[in-house]
């Protein structure tokens, strides 16, 4: 597409900006029903952040088929060849995907969106590329996902560092050698405890500088073989209407019983099955009141503690790893999968840094000097500090609403969405897997179909109905406000310092930045929305404006004493 390329003026009807799961799904949905729509990529292949994720160790965490579209024109070829698939497995997936679907002849890879401004006149999106293209959507959907924008903290002398760092997110395509060389890592969220794993065994020295110690469980992976890929294609449409049912979109629920109504010996046995399943069972088929009882809570922190702690040789790293008491409650961060992660720190080559005891004081052209003086030589720094999550890679769009207000802000003190996917004085514009929806407290791909479906039907009432806007009112985002953060009240979540509140991020607002309630609450809520013929918005259509102004007009006139001939 070029520059001067007009095909794509006012004739588009959506522009869909990501390559992830929502960004295909909207894709092929929508061009199926005959609309025209275009998607713009900024990388150079599909799959979101599985097209950056590229680092060493990188592997999702849920599990399959239920990590995957519900199209059965997709699946009922697909074969997987592990339990939790590793990265090039998934990107080939998403090759598969476009392919099958024949959905790249759409796509504008390597072009990235550095703004979206709303015409008001004929209710379209002015929406600019970094290569200088501008297309006119009658709708905008941001399909960036929760995790676009990478983080780095503001150390000093990261530019001097003389030897190699990239952040997680930004990795090389063609990889980083690490073999016999001194790495640092920085982080042990669920990314750095990916690369740790992996290339502990590999470098000549590691270095884990840690903030607060990952509570991490075994994962458990495993070969799909051909009974298991049999019986998982025989269930796979049942397991698809599923994971719509239960709170997190996987195919298992909290455990419908609280802690201390069950004896001693029942919860130990409970948690011994869930443990030994693997995967996100002992997080989110534990006990109903892990994550709202502080006590249950602690109880379900000590068996995790000890299984733990007798896989560590040394007592001091025991506890910087593994603290006798809970440094946050269980689950209040993301749950972070391991296998074979605390075993590295058995290793005599491999030191960790504790760097609220030691900060780092700056980046030197050797490595990372700390607050005890030391100097941490490197070869390779790895920047693990995840991201400005959920609202970061909409704020780093320059959009403008309807007043000119960007959406950067209107967000700068605090999250307004309507349903999670829309925002006042922003019409005609969805996001998806972003702030107030399920989100990251849910599987992705069951969480990004229950909304698209949502955008998909709301776009085929307007075309129905001939109406050209919708936008959300700011008494609709109110309350939807109030409800996340009163849910999230009702919660332990608030406990922790993680980016599910942005407290990860120096100067951002601290507040539930998820809807908490789990999938079934949530889709009867933007169902009853719809049903009740999209309450909570305003929908019009330019032929009504036109008819409005026109009688304004001559309303004027008439009380100016000037009436038409």
């Amino acid at each position: 597409m070029s520059a001067t390329d007009n095909s794509l003026g006012d004739e588009l009807d959506v522009l869909v900006v990501g390559a992830g799961f929502a960004g295909l799904y909207h894709l092929y949905q929508l061009r199926k029903l005959g609309y025209s729509v275009k998607l713009f990529e900024s990388g150079s292949g599909m799959g979101g952040v599985w097209h950056w994720n590229c680092y060493p160790g990188a592997r999702v965490d849920s599990e399959t088929p239920l990590y995957e579209f519900s199209i059965e024109e997709v699946w009922k070829d697909w074969r997987w060849k592990e339990r939790f698939p590793e990265r090039n497995e998934l990107v080939s997936y998403f090759r598969y995907v476009g392919e099958k679907l024949d959905l790249k002849k759409d796509i504008s890879f390597n072009t990235r969106v550095t703004a979206a401004h709303f015409d008001a006149n004929v209710d379209r999106w002015n929406v600019t590329t970094d290569g200088g293209n501008v297309v006119r959507p009658r709708f905008l959907i941001l399909a960036v996902g929760f995790a676009a924008k990478r983080y780095v903290p503001d150390w000093p002398g990261l530019d001097k560092f003389q030897g190699v760092w990239h952040h997680t997110a930004n990795w090389p395509q063609e990889g980083v050698d690490v073999k016999g060389k001194r790495v640092g890592v920085i982080g042990t969220g669920s990314t750095g405890v990916q690369v740790i794993t992996d290339v502990g065994p590999r470098v000549k020295h590691l270095t884990v500088f840690q903030r607060s110690p990952a509570i991490a469980l075994p994962m458990n992976n495993s070969k799909v073989d051909d009974e298991k890929h049999r019986k998982m294609r025989e269930l796979s449409p049942i397991m698809y209407r599923r994971r719509l049912q239960t709170t997190t979109g996987h195919n298992f629920a909290a455990y419908p019983q609280d802690t201390f109504s069950a004896t001693p010996e029942e919860r130990y046995l409970l948690w011994e099955e869930l443990w030994n399943r693997g995967g996100l069972n002992f997080a989110v088929g534990n006990y109903r009141d892990v994550m709202v009882n502080q006590e249950a809570n602690d109880a379900v922190y000590a068996f995790w503690r000890d299984k733990i702690r007798k896989r560590l040789n040394d007592p001091v790293m025991q506890e910087k790893l593994v603290p006798t008491v809970a440094p946050y409650p269980f689950g209040t961060k993301r749950p972070v999968m391991e296998g074979g992660y605390y075993e590295v720190f058995n290793q005599p080559n491999v030191d960790l840094v504790d760097v609220n005891k030691t900060p780092i004081q700056e980046i030197t052209t050797k490595g990372i000097r700390t607050g005890d003086g030391v100097e941490h030589e490197l070869d390779i720094l790895v920047v693990a500090s995840g991201f400005d999550s959920l609202t970061g890679g909409i704020i780093q769009i320059d959009i403008r609403g309807l007043d000119g207000t960007s959406i950067k802000d209107k967000w700068a003190n605090g999250v307004y969405t309507h349903l999670g996917m829309t925002t006042a004085n922003f019409p005609n514009m969805f996001f998806l897997y972003g702030p107030q929806s399920p989100a990251a407290l849910s599987n992705g791909p069951a969480s990004i179909e229950m909304q698209s479906d949502w955008v998909i039907n709301c776009i085929q009432h307007m075309k129905k109905n001939k109406l050209t806007r919708i936008e959300a009112t700011p008494e609709a985002e109110e309350e939807w406000r109030n409800l996340n953060i009163n849910v999230a009240a009702g919660t332990l979540l608030g406990k922790a310092k993680s980016w599910y509140n942005g407290s990860n991020i120096p100067g951002k607002v601290v507040e539930p930045l998820n809807f908490a309630g789990g999938l079934p609450y949530y889709y009867s809520l933007i169902k009853e929305k719809e049903e009740k013929g999209y309450e909570g918005f305003k929908l019009s259509s330019n032929a009504q404006k036109a008819e409005l102004e026109v009688h304004d007009k001559h309303k004027h006139q008439v009380v100016n004493g000037f009436a038409k001939v």
